[in-house]
């Protein structure tokens, strides 16, 4: 398998970034000073893993991009255990979660071996969101979306329980304990509250399921600092399917979502800014990543020249944004962003 694998050649990128960041209500608050960053990128084309390791500076951040074989041909899901220095992806073509160690001191060109494999049970692995100990993997196999939910031990993964639900799933990230999902193939979010308090194989119903206006079709969702990203691919395929994306920015999120009820639509006037355009390099915006200290919003875009990973600061005004960051990254498919 290891032939079929194209060594990346590190590359660096420079790109400003907005001198302001974002407090928990979304609100602009003083700059925090300098550190460093990782985002975390997977591939649909190879099942490869891109590091981004980003180092602030007053006015501009530079990125040293390294890339890690594994033997995944494709993967979608990723989550940066800082603490254990561990990045662990979901295979779409192993089926399974797979840990991999000493990430920040791996060589950019090997083949990394998983020191951890859960079990092969997922289908069509599409989200990876973490709470303490627990993986949460999300799963588009058929209509009914499922929820894998696994619990990591010194020891590895063990399988939970499954939840089955009653809509196609896509991407899903936690507020606290509450589990918020994209709800493919429409412009719907729903949540389930305290979601890992139902620890049996069942089928649940959301807690609350809501429309966003102005979306054809979300896929990625992220959370920080009270402000929620969702990206809208428009056409998944055909004409113009590589330029008709799109990124909703909601702050002040969960009062905006609570205003409205179970069912209803959360207008675009007064609650959103829509980023779309041209100069955006937006087609399918498959994943998002949000950092609301440098007020950044990173995305991993598809369809777009086969795959890129985007970034984008001052978008506060919505419209035709130009990216900060604009890396080729073919099959891009998920990303995770860790601040040291």
């Amino acid at each position: 398998m290891k032939t079929l694998k194209s060594i990346f050649l590190s590359a660096i990128v420079v790109f400003a970034f907005a001198s302001c960041s974002s407090d928990d209500d979304g609100n602009p608050a003083d700059p925090a000073p300098d550190g460093s960053a990782k985002l975390f990128a997977t591939s649909n084309t190879n099942g490869n893993i891109t590091r981004y390791d980003i180092d602030d500076t007053e006015n501009s951040e530079n990125v040293n991009a390294s890339t890690f074989l594994t033997l995944s041909l494709d993967a979608e899901g990723i989550f940066y255990d800082a603490e254990r220095d561990e990045v662990t992806q979901a295979s779409r073509s192993l089926f399974q979660l797979n840990t991999y160690a000493d990430i920040s001191t791996a060589t950019p060109g090997a083949t990394l071996e998983a020191v951890f494999s859960s079990s092969a049970d997922l289908q069509s692995p599409r989200d990876l969101a973490v709470n303490g100990n627990f993986y949460v993997v999300s799963d588009n196999a058929n209509a009914n979306g499922r929820f894998f939910v696994y619990t990591r031990s010194s020891s590895g993964f063990t399988l939970r329980n499954v939840i089955t639900v009653d809509f196609e799933v896509w991407g899903i990230t936690f507020v606290g304990n509450d589990l918020y999902a994209v709800v493919d193939n429409t412009s719907d979010i729903a949540v389930f509250n305290s979601f890992l308090s139902n620890s049996t194989t069942t089928t649940l119903e959301a807690s609350k399921r809501i429309t966003i206006e102005g979306i054809v079709r979300t896929h990625g969702i992220a959370y920080d600092g009270g402000t929620m990203i969702l990206t809208d691919i428009g056409a998944a395929t055909g004409i113009g399917a590589d330029t008709d994306g799109a990124i909703h920015v909601i702050a002040n999120f969960q009062s905006k979502f609570n205003a409205v009820a179970n069912g209803g639509t959360m207008a675009v006037a007064g609650n959103q800014i829509r980023i779309e355009g041209s100069n955006t390099f937006l087609g399918n915006p498959v994943a998002a990543e949000f950092d609301a200290h440098s007020n950044t919003i990173f995305i991993a875009e598809r369809a777009n020249s086969g795959g890129r990973v985007l970034a984008f600061t001052n978008f506060e005004a919505g419209g035709n944004v130009s990216p900060s960051m604009n890396v080729m990254l073919s099959g891009a498919s998920s990303l995770y962003f860790h601040r040291e």
